[in-house]
C-alpha cells in the first residue's frame, strides 16, 4: 500500500495535469483595456491556479471585485487620475469607499487604494497638485469608516520624477517635483504606507540601444556596473533605478519609507523602432526576474531586505494607445495562452483552458483520500 501511495504522489507531482504553483512573492498587474479578454472570473481561478496572491487593478470594477470573493488574493484597486479633485472634498472620498471599497471588504481582500497612476512628471502641475490632498482624505475617510488598519493608501509614480539614476548613490528627484514629493513622503512616514514607482529598464534600452547594454537590462551575465561613491556593484538596471529612488528618499530625510515596484515588464511585440521589443527578450527578462525573486534577492544596498515587485502585466491589452509596444506587455494573449514560457524553477504555469486538467487532478486527489481511508482502517 504504501509503495501505491508513493506511485500515486509522483504521478500527481509529474503529471502534465498537475496545476502548478507560482508563489514566489510576485504580484501581477491585471489591467483592462481590452475588448477580447476573458470574463473575471476566469481570471480569478486562472490566478487561483497558479497560487497568485497578489493583483493590481487600475480600477474598482464591481465585477472584478466579486470575481475576487472568497479567494486569498491580496487586491490592489486603483483610483483614476480623473477622480483625484473630487476626491479632496472628504464627504465625495467617504462616499466613493463606501460605494466602492467597502461592500466587498467582507469577503474580498483588498488591501490597498492606488491613488491616481503617474501622477507626478507629467506638464499638468493642476493634476498635481490635487494628488496630496486626495491621498489624505481617502484616508481620513478610511479612518472614519474604521478602515485604515485594512486598507493603506498610496501612488504610483514613474521614473521621470528623478533628475538623476546613476549612479544610485546619486539618486535625486527633479527640483520641480520636490515640492510635491517631500510632502507625499511625509505622509507615507505618518501612516506606514510604501512608495510605489513605476519602473521599466524597457525603456532606457529603447531609448538608447548603441550604449545601453541588452544584458544589464534583462538580467543577464553582464560586467555590471559599480558605484563609485559605494563601491557596490550592479549587474541589471533595476535593482540600480531602485537604489536611486532609495537614495532620492533618503536625501528628502527619509529613510523610514518602503520602495515597492507597482509596474515593471517588457514587451514581446513592437514597432520597427522599438528596439528589443521581441517574445525572446520578454521571456527572458521576466524568467530572469522570477528566478530572483525566487531567491529572495535584496538590491546591492539593501541585501537583506527582497524586492516587493508587480509585473505588468497579466494580458495583451488591444485597446491601449500609443505604439505597438504598449499592448503587448502581457504574460498572457487575450485567448489564455502563454505568450511564452516563464520558465519559473519548480512550478508549471497553466493555460487558461483547465478544466479536464482539473478532473484529472481531482481523480487523482480521490484515489488517494480513498486509499488513505483504506490504510486507516486496516490498521484499525
Amino acid at each position: 500500500m504504501a509503495a501505491i501511495f508513493r506511485k500515486l504522489i509522483l504521478l500527481l507531482t509529474l503529471s502534465e495535469s498537475f496545476v502548478g504553483i507560482f508563489s514566489i512573492g510576485v504580484g501581477v498587474n491585471y489591467g483592462r483595456i481590452a475588448n477580447n479578454l476573458l470574463p473575471p472570473s476566469q481570471v480569478s481561478d486562472l490566478l487561483k491556479s497558479l497560487n497568485i496572491n497578489r493583483v493590481k487593478i487600475y480600477d474598482a470594477d464591481p465585477t472584478v471585485l466579486q470575481a475576487f470573493a472568497g479567494t486569498d488574493i491580496e487586491i490592489i484597486v486603483g483610483l483614476g487620475n480623473e477622480y483625484l479633485q473630487k476626491m479632496g472634498d472628504p464627504q465625495q472620498a467617504q462616499t466613493w469607499i463606501q460605494q466602492n471599497i467597502q461592500p466587498y471588504l467582507s469577503q474580498t481582500k483588498i488591501t490597498c487604494i492606488n491613488v491616481g497612476n503617474e501622477v507626478l512628471g507629467g506638464t499638468d502641475s493642476q493634476l498635481a497638485s490635487y494628488l496630496l490632498p486626495a491621498m489624505k482624505t481617502m484616508y481620513g475617510a478610511l479612518v472614519s469608516l474604521g478602515l485604515n488598519k485594512k486598507v493603506y493608501i498610496t501612488t504610483a509614480h514613474s521614473l521621470q520624477i528623478l533628475a538623476n539614476s546613476f549612479p544610485p548613490s546619486q539618486g535625486v528627484f527633479r527640483e520641480d517635483m520636490v515640492q510635491f514629493i517631500k510632502p507625499i513622503l511625509d505622509f507615507h512616514a505618518q501612516v506606514d504606507s510604501p512608495f510605489f514607482i513605476n519602473a521599466y529598464p524597457y525603456f532606457a534600452y529603447k531609448g538608447d540601444p548603441n550604449n545601453v547594454k541588452l544584458e544589464y537590462v534583462l538580467f543577464e551575465p553582464n560586467e555590471g556596473s559599480v558605484d563609485p561613491k559605494t563601491n557596490l556593484k550592479y549587474d541589471n538596471m533595476l535593482y540600480a533605478q531602485i537604489d536611486a529612488v532609495y537614495s532620492a528618499i533618503k536625501a528628502l530625510g527619509h529613510t523610514d519609507v518602503e520602495v515597492k515596484i507597482s509596474e515593471t515588464g517588457w514587451p514581446s511585440k513592437g514597432d520597427e523602432n522599438e528596439a528589443g521589443a521581441t517574445v525572446e527578450n520578454a521571456g527572458i527578462y521576466n524568467r530572469n526576474l522570477m528566478q530572483r525573486m525566487q531567491q529572495g534577492q535584496g538590491t546591492p544596498a539593501r541585501p537583506s531586505q527582497p524586492i516587493d515587485i508587480y509585473i505588468f502585466a497579466l494580458f495583451n491589452e488591444n485597446e491601449k494607445n500609443g505604439p505597438t509596444s504598449e499592448r503587448n506587455f502581457g504574460l498572457y494573449y487575450p485567448d489564455g495562452k502563454l505568450v511564452y514560457s516563464l520558465g519559473v524553477k519548480s512550478y508549471v504555469l497553466p493555460r487558461i483552458d483547465y478544466s479536464s486538467s482539473y478532473k484529472n487532478v481531482f481523480s487523482i486527489w480521490s484515489l488517494l483520500i480513498l486509499l488513505l481511508g483504506s490504510c486507516s482502517l486496516l490498521k484499525r
